[in-house]
């Protein structure tokens, strides 16, 4: 399968999933690791807007920043992947791939779909599951978002994007998840 290579100054949908259905995150301290090489890796080439990290696949929105060789933002996604799963795989005493397949992404073309994307990653977890209430989840960007503590998302943007930060949390709690898995999957 031949992969879009990412492009400067361009939001994306980046994903990825467990091979043969694994966890990718085993305990919360992976977590925390993936955050941190998230930090490491991406920060120099992207805005985060919002991610979801559920036990075996993650969603991150993101921004290419502009001025940079598509190359060095494609290098800096597979540092990120690669250096998790070979510390997972130190850590848990496996071998092989930890992910089905290289990162998958989607280029964001428009701002409603890029609304709906954030709504739609933010309630992952309740589509999967994972809990019964999205904003209690604690490996989701929705918290930082609506928070005032430092972050390093690019929470200004989000919250802009829904003009404040009271009618974030009302669309997230309003809008139903089939309408925008409808939206997000065409």
């Amino acid at each position: 399968m031949k992969y879009e290579p990412l492009i400067e100054d361009t939001y994306y949908h980046i994903y990825n999933c467990g091979n043969n259905k694994e966890n990718l995150f085993v305990e919360d301290e992976n977590y925390l690791y993936f955050l941190l090489l998230i930090k490491k890796y991406l920060l120099q080439v992207s805005d985060i807007l919002s991610y979801c990290l559920l036990k075996n696949h993650s969603h991150l929105l993101i921004k290419t920043k502009p001025n940079l060789e598509s190359k060095i933002i494609s290098q800096q996604f597979s540092n990120l992947f690669n250096a998790y799963a070979k510390a997972i795989n130190k850590k848990y005493n496996r071998t092989g791939s930890l992910f089905k397949d290289r990162f998958l992404r989607i280029k964001i073309h428009n701002e409603d779909y890029l609304k709906s994307l954030i709504i739609y990653i933010h309630k992952n977890p309740v589509h999967h599951n994972f809990t019964e209430n999205f904003s209690n989840y604690k490996h989701s960007s929705y918290a930082s978002i609506i928070s005032t503590k430092p972050t390093l998302l690019n929470r200004d943007f989000v919250v802009n994007l829904f003009e404040n930060n009271s009618n974030f949390e009302f669309v997230h709690k309003k809008k139903q998840l089939n309408i925008i898995q409808e939206f997000v999957l065409e």
